[in-house]
């Protein structure tokens, strides 16, 4: 995924030699195809590939790294740079890209000589994919990259075609043995999986474990789907940003957490209170990374290795629950489900003509789009809604939100990412009108390209997110927050793809139905409420209006 420029002639005279060996997917956007390369990763596993060229191009496409960096998801950027020969000169876009990489990649190094290429790109893949896994950067100056070199290619064919994780290491024999005595000891234990366990490819250990030690399980937004969350001891998305009020309430009571490749960040945890900080509760730690298991949470019990591995020595060494215990669990998470969908059904919330609740939305598009469809969503609006109110298969990371750094724009150039990953595949593309903004060029890479992706807008002509927080924390002072409309209609039309607003569910529904059986781009155009008017499922906005929290809370 990438997008040329003057210092990287020459890289692209070989791309168009090779197309038979290589895909290249032009982007209009080095960011983009930076997002494009994360989320194709985040679906296949494999190693994703990205790339850019000096100055203005290597910036733009760093900042599409940072996301990467902080969830962890493994691909390659390649960027080239001023000849070596015009170091000190002033030329144009000159600027030190080892200092720009060293901010949001976990390896970065600029090429001295043409003959260390060979073994500099088999090092640059070991290190995406090796340990904590992340994004890495090759720099390649223009008058090195077009010398002479000598390579056999067998190495990074075989990193390129590799599933991650490639190396799968256990945790200690003590720590396990730990785990699983307070797993069977506890009376109300709870899992908390993320996105490491997607990454691992642990769904089918993650659910031998819940059902043979009848252990509910809960996710971050990163791990949704990591549990088919229409699973009985499913407890679906915990903390503050799109959690089910019975979730966050089952983990703040229990007495010993096990995490699962998640952060453990106070995002993930309601401000570190489900669970508690204060010994309330046990808490076990699966990481790949030893700096991170644990790190959160003083005095839990650290288990390094990866979490497929960690998860099969855990179900292993701890007795099955027996049938009382499994029945007793099973019926509590039922009859707590079974209140909160009452709930939601008794909400009568009446809004104008044309606005539709984006609860409603998310439901809709649920029925029609099927559980199976991959998904990918922005920031703002579409990420508590989908959180709480799409339930994933527990088959793969289908759900893709973007939750290290959160930027808006990702999930166009995302939805791309899957759509290449997973040719023929519908994919459903969840944005608002200001990631619209930021990331619309895409639709033309989308219908250049003939993807099947269904881009619906949920448009609250506001920085609506934003908005709310002067709302509650500022005394509705209200800066900044509201910009002028939208057409994504129109926008897209100008790009060759067809749209339309939606008026009603009904519409919306029609809508979706066409567009599923669409072999091309769509897009849905849909006007939802400010958050003033319905609060999302944000547990601390939610605290916030009820008085039962007058202070901000920390990330």
């Amino acid at each position: 995924f990438g997008f040329p420029g003057d210092t990287s002639i020459a890289f692209y005279d070989v791309l168009r030699r090779r197309t038979d060996a290589i895909r290249h997917v032009l982007a209009r956007d080095e960011r983009h195809a930076g997002f494009m390369a994360d989320a194709y990763s985040r679906t296949t596993r494999r190693l994703g590939v990205c790339e850019a060229s000096s100055g203005a191009g290597a910036v733009y496409l760093a900042s599409g790294l940072t996301e990467a960096l902080t969830s962890s998801i493994p691909l390659m950027a390649i960027t080239t740079d001023n000849s070596t020969r015009s170091a000190g000169t002033a030329p144009i876009s000159e600027m030190d890209q080892d200092a720009l990489f060293a901010a949001c990649t976990k390896w970065w190094r600029t090429v001295a000589r043409t003959a260390d290429i060979p073994g500099l790109v088999e090092e640059a893949v070991q290190a995406a994919i090796i340990g904590r896994p992340g994004p890495v950067a090759l720099i390649l100056p223009e008058d090195v990259l077009e010398g002479p070199a000598e390579a056999e290619g067998t190495a990074w064919e075989a990193a390129t075609q590799a599933v991650i994780p490639v190396h799968r290491t256990a945790a200690a024999r003590d720590a396990v043995r730990t785990a699983a005595g307070r797993l069977a000891e506890a009376r109300r234990p709870a899992v908390v999986a993320g996105g490491g366990a997607h990454l691992s490819g642990a769904w089918p250990e993650l659910l031998a474990l819940a059902e043979h030690a009848a252990v509910p399980v809960a996710t971050s937004i990163h791990g949704k789907g990591a549990l088919n969350e229409a699973h009985p001891l499913a407890l679906g998305i915990v903390g503050s940003n799109g959690a089910r009020g019975y979730t966050n309430a089952w983990v703040a009571d229990s007495d010993c957490v096990l995490f699962v490749g998640t952060r453990a960040n106070a995002t993930d945890t309601l401000n570190f209170t489900a669970p508690a900080r204060d010994g309330g509760a046990h808490v076990l730690h699966i990481d790949s990374d030893a700096t991170r298991a644990g790190r959160n949470y003083p005095g839990s019990t650290a288990l390094v290795g990866d979490a497929k591995t960690v998860l099969a020595q855990i179900t292993a060494a701890i007795p099955a629950a027996g049938d009382d215990v499994r029945t007793a669990r099973i019926t509590q998470l039922a009859g707590a489900r079974t209140e909160w969908a009452r709930r939601i059904e008794e909400d009568t919330t009446v809004l104008d003509d044309g606005v539709l609740h984006p609860r409603e939305v998310v439901r809709t598009l649920a029925e029609v789009f099927g559980r199976d469809t991959w998904v990918a969503a922005d920031a703002g609006t579409p990420t508590p809604y989908l959180s709480c109110f799409w339930e994933a298969p527990g088959d793969g990371w289908r759900v893709v939100i973007p939750r290290g750094h959160g930027p808006m724009g990702f999930a166009i150039p995302a939805s791309i990412g899957i759509a290449v990953a997973h040719p023929g595949a519908r994919v459903l593309c969840l944005t608002t009108e200001n990631s619209v903004a930021m990331a619309v060029a895409e639709w033309e890479t989308a219908h250049r390209l003939s993807l099947p992706i269904t881009y619906v807008v949920l448009d609250n002509i506001s920085m609506a997110w934003i908005k709310m927080i002067q709302h509650l924390y500022t005394g509705g002072r209200y800066f900044a927050v509201d910009p002028g409309p939208i057409d994504p209609v129109r926008l897209g039309s100008g790009m060759g793809i067809a749209g339309a607003r939606a008026h009603t569910l009904d519409e919306l529904a029609a809508l979706a139905k066409q567009a599923v059986d669409a072999a091309s781009p769509s897009i849905i155009h849909v006007a939802v409420p400010e958050h003033m008017e319905v609060t999302p499922p944000v547990a601390t906005w939610q605290a916030a209006l009820s008085g039962q929290q007058d202070t901000r809370p920390i990330h």
